[in-house]
This record gives C-alpha cells, sequence and structure tokens, in this order.
C-alpha cells in the first residue's frame, strides 16, 4: 500500500502540473487574440468619377466645365474596374460628381453599387470649397454666374454638397459614403472649423482632403530616387487623424494619376513602381494607403488596368498582414483606436 504522504504529494504535482497548464493556455489564448488583433495594413482604392481635363487629348480643357459629363469610355472603365477589383477579391471606392447624376443611363454606376463598391460625395458640380468667392468656386460659375442665385460661397458649397446626396438618394437609392474634396489641400481642412462643421452637418463623420506635399520630376524625364523618397515620406506622413471637431481626416496618398500622367508626363512603368514601393511600405510599417486616380485618365494611361491588377496582388500576398477596404473602414478602425 502506498503511504497517504505519497498520495498527497502527487495530488499536489498533478494539481500544479494541471495549474501551469491552464495558465500556459491562457497566455498562449491571449497571445493569439492579440495577434489576431494586430493592426493590418489598410490599403484604399480610390476612383474620382469626373472628366480631367487634356484627356482623352492635351487640348481638352472643356472638361473644367462639364465635370461630370463623363464620357462612354470613363463609364465603361469604372464599371470594369470594379469587376476585377470584386474577382480579385478586392473593392474600389468612388467618389461621384453629382452631375453624372443627370446623364441618362446610370446603370453602370448601379451595377458598381450592387457589385458592393462604396460610392462617396465629391460635389455636384467639383467646386472647390477652400475658396472665398462665389465665382471662384468652380470654373462653370465664373462663366456663367447667373447660376450662383446670389449665395454666398459657403452657400454655394453645402448646396453642391446636399444636392448630390439628393442625386444619389433619388437616383440611385443609395446614401453616399464618406465625402472627398475636388482638388486635395497639403493643409487638408486645418484651421478651417467653419468647413469641419459644414461637412459635418451634412451628415458625413469623415472626409478625405488632404494631399500631402512632395518632389515632382521634370515633365517628360524619368525620376530619379530622389522623387521616390519623397513620394514614400509624403505617404508615411498621411495618415487618418481627427479635427478639433471630432471629423475623422483620411488622406490621399501620393502619387496621384494627375500628378504622375497629367504634370510629370511619366510613363506607366514609373507609375507602376511608385505604386508598388508606396504599397510595400505600407504593408511593412502597418500605415494606410489610399490610392487616388480617375477612370477618365485612367483609361487612356492604364487601359488594362495594371495598377488595380498590381495593388489587388501585393495585398494578396501579404496575406494577414493587409487588407483593401472602404475608407469608412479606415475611419472606422480609427475612432476605435483612439478610444
Amino acid at each position: 500500500m502506498l503511504h497517504p504522504e505519497f498520495l498527497n504529494s502527487l495530488s499536489r504535482r498533478a494539481f500544479f502540473s494541471a495549474s501551469l497548464a491552464a495558465v500556459s493556455c491562457s497566455r498562449l489564448s491571449s497571445l493569439q487574440a492579440r495577434l489576431n488583433k494586430a493592426p493590418k495594413a489598410q490599403i484604399a482604392i480610390t476612383f474620382d468619377l469626373e472628366m480631367s481635363r487634356m484627356y482623352p487629348s492635351r487640348e481638352m480643357l472643356e472638361w473644367d466645365y462639364q465635370k461630370g459629363n463623363l464620357n462612354q469610355e470613363t463609364k465603361d472603365y469604372s464599371l470594369k474596374a470594379a469587376q476585377i477589383a470584386s474577382e480579385l477579391g478586392g473593392k474600389v471606392h468612388y467618389f461621384c460628381v453629382g452631375r453624372v447624376l443627370e446623364q441618362k443611363d446610370v446603370q453602370w454606376i448601379k451595377q458598381i453599387s450592387e457589385l458592393g463598391h462604396p460610392i462617396g460625395n465629391h460635389t455636384y458640380d467639383h467646386v472647390n470649397v477652400w475658396a472665398t468667392e462665389p465665382a471662384k468656386t468652380q470654373f462653370r460659375f465664373s462663366r456663367s454666374p447667373w447660376l450662383l442665385g446670389g449665395k454666398t460661397a459657403a452657400e454655394v458649397i453645402q448646396h453642391n454638397v446636399r444636392i448630390t446626396t439628393e442625386a444619389m438618394q433619388q437616383r440611385l437609392n443609395i446614401k453616399p459614403d464618406g465625402f472627398r474634396t475636388p482638388g486635395g489641400s497639403s493643409a487638408g481642412l486645418d484651421q478651417r472649423e467653419d468647413l469641419q462643421k459644414l461637412f459635418q452637418s451634412e451628415g458625413f463623420q469623415w472626409v478625405s482632403s488632404k494631399y500631402p506635399r512632395h518632389k515632382y520630376s521634370e515633365p517628360g524625364t524619368e525620376p530619379q530616387q530622389e522623387i521616390f523618397d519623397s513620394i514614400q515620406e509624403a505617404q508615411r506622413s498621411a495618415q487618418p487623424y481627427v479635427y478639433p471637431t471630432g471629423l475623422v481626416e483620411i488622406p490621399m496618398s501620393p502619387i496621384s494619376d494627375v500628378g504622375a500622367f497629367r504634370t510629370s508626363r511619366w510613363k506607366r512603368k514609373y507609375f507602376l513602381k511608385s505604386v508598388e514601393l508606396c504599397v510595400q511600405q505600407a504593408i511593412e510599417q502597418k500605415l494606410v494607403f489610399d490610392f487616388l486616380c480617375h477612370p477618365s485618365i485612367m483609361y487612356v494611361e492604364d487601359p488594362d488596368f495594371e495598377t488595380v491588377k498590381l495593388i489587388c496582388k501585393l495585398v494578396q500576398q501579404a496575406g494577414d498582414q493587409a487588407e483593401i477596404v472602404g475608407l469608412s473602414e479606415i475611419a472606422g478602425r480609427y475612432r476605435e483606436q483612439q478610444r
């Protein structure tokens, strides 16, 4: 017969062993939970639905007055990009100029929405929200000032935002998913509490208005390493933040197609290199990358959707280190992190 003290010793050892095992399991579970919650790089692909001057030909400047009069090529490219992104497990966040919805055919944009791609407000006439004079809010109004109806610049801007929301609700049966300012400013809405409150009053919790400063290469020349370095540095600084009013800013990431193709006249391979460098940087450093482009430019400069495919491929290769999201998901995670 075994001695009672020996049995007690065995019981104590068994108890301690079980306790240590339980603690180890608990720690492993806690570690796994922290790993599961570890932030991923968030990559967004965004398309501004508007016409662009100098496209499809350099002498084409009239689009400044007809930003929402999309040609068929722009509409076809926008829809095809959505289909490609969906097939590759991605997402495209669109920003619609309200005048687009005056066109007879809006089935293409309804299909984009039905595929699950978010669509935000980009004002009705593509107005300059930083303008302080009514006639300077848009080229169209400087040529046809009677359209202003005596409104102040602030009233023009607010009306442009509001009727775009109404147009989206009536024509597409959707509410806008966020707001992007036409153009961008290196200061965003800093020191412009009036604009922050205006967008909040129109129901928006986040905006995309900031485009960071960076170096540009001379038009028609190959960009040197210092240009790519400058773009990557600007991208690192172009991360979400919150204004004093509580409005969240989601900056646009450089370099845009406007800066690359219209301003610097890059070859497509230079643009793809810049995009790849910035996406890889975002993945490695768990950053946000908000890719900005315009289908009215991209159908000319990137007809085979190489950029969209590249971004989706890079994120797929990153596995659980990155995800392609809409800007509302970026804003939501940022708010959660600030709590």
